[in-house]
């Protein structure tokens, strides 16, 4: 096989079906074992509250209701107890959460699997607020080595929030893949790795990024070798 004439720039490599390259084939396939990304080291906590499923960092907490979470947050539950649920206690507990954390809403949409975003969907049967993602600004302080959060700050964090939840939402809708690679007649293993998160529709993902160096790191040691012993 005459590598020469392989073009891997313009290799489009369809997900959940086998790809021949020249010699090489190439398969991505979904992965079902992939870790939660809330197991990683994350900068935002996820508190979610839903009866049927498991979400967010965790379902377990000592809070019965978002209402009581919101008030505990804000640290006003044991001053204002007897305002719990009222609208005045609300007030009062979002003006003092937004004085110590950058956070955000979580929306579920339920309906033939489930789907997470922190903008609410448009079918409101099927979908509604599950939960919050935050981080106090002490941490931000803390994680990017500023005095004061500016606003361009709260944005740039706001921005990351969501791209945590967008990764959390790959995992809940199965949008984590794995790829193999395999050379000749024989299928001798090329390369194989698994737990990208991502689009199956993105041409320029990092994981079809990756399958290409592999082909090229193959070629050209295949290449190093046809030299060697010419």
């Amino acid at each position: 096989m005459n590598h020469d004439t392989l073009d891997l720039e313009g290799l489009h490599i369809p997900y959940m079906e086998t790809t021949n390259f020249g010699d090489y084939t190439i398969k991505i396939e979904h992965d079902n074992m992939s870790e939660s990304p809330r197991d990683w080291d994350n900068l935002g906590t996820m508190v979610c509250f839903h009866s049927r499923y498991n979400l967010g960092d965790y379902n377990d907490h000592n809070h019965k209701d978002p209402e009581e979470f919101v008030f505990d947050l804000a640290g006003l539950y044991d001053e204002y107890h007897m305002e719990y649920l009222t609208q005045r206690g609300m007030d009062k507990s979002w003006a003092e959460i937004h004085k110590k954390y950058i956070i955000l809403p979580l929306y579920l949409y339920d309906h033939s699997g489930i789907t997470m975003s922190t903008t609410s969907f448009s079918c409101g049967w099927d979908s509604g607020q599950v939960g919050y993602i935050y981080m106090s600004l002490e941490d931000v302080r803390k994680e990017y080595n500023v005095k004061r959060v500016s606003k361009q700050m709260r944005e740039k964090v706001e921005g990351y929030l969501t791209s945590e939840v967008k990764t959390y939402d790959q995992h809940l809708t199965g949008s984590v893949y794995g790829y193999s690679i395999e050379k000749g007649d024989e299928q001798v293993d090329v390369d194989s790795c698994w737990g990208f998160f991502g689009d199956e529709y993105d041409d320029n993902g990092y994981m079809l990024s990756v399958i290409k160096q592999a082909i090229q790191y193959d070629i050209t040691q295949s290449s190093q070798q046809v030299e060697m012993f010419n």
